[in-house]
């Protein structure tokens, strides 16, 4: 599976609004409910799993970029949603750094292969700071799937 299957045009915010890691993580929940990534039932679960993840440390992982992430019971395949931030969000980066990009994404609560692959896929799209650059201008969420369908980053099944 490839980062793009999970993270398709629907899945993309190329403009978030939010100004701190917590609102950040929210409105991506919000969109990602809008969506049928998962029931809204499921979000008070789901959001507290991201805020307990988050509260250990930020995942600001710096670069200007942020992988929040948590597990539920409640789904059997990860779920993700992207979004930009042009002006930049306080994530309490590593490196102190405003955040860009977050890629928010949910892992089956039995399968810690799939989160950390999906993790690692994550990480490596955003390794080189010419993406990243690309990913800043690029006009709206089809350009934005557009590279990654470009970066062509494997989730290993």
């Amino acid at each position: 599976m490839k980062l793009s299957d999970i993270l398709t045009p629907n899945h993309i915010l190329p403009d978030l609004r939010a100004a701190d890691r917590w609102l950040a993580m929210e409105e991506m929940l919000d969109h990602l409910i809008s969506i049928g990534g998962f029931p809204s039932q499921w979000r008070a679960d789901v959001a507290h799993s991201l805020e307990l993840r988050e509260s250990l440390i930020s995942t600001g992982v710096g670069g200007g970029v942020a992988i929040p992430h948590a597990f539920s019971e409640h789904i059997e395949e990860v779920v993700a949603v992207f979004g930009r931030s042009c002006r930049g969000i306080d994530f309490d980066a590593q490196d102190r750094e405003m955040v860009h990009f977050v890629v928010l994404f949910i892992s089956p609560l039995k399968s810690y292969q799939k989160h950390l692959h999906a993790l690692a896929a994550i990480a490596r799209m955003f390794t080189k700071p010419e993406t990243r650059e690309m990913m800043m201008h690029a006009p709206d969420g089809n350009g934005l799937y557009e590279l990654f369908c470009q970066k062509v980053v494997q989730l290993k099944d």
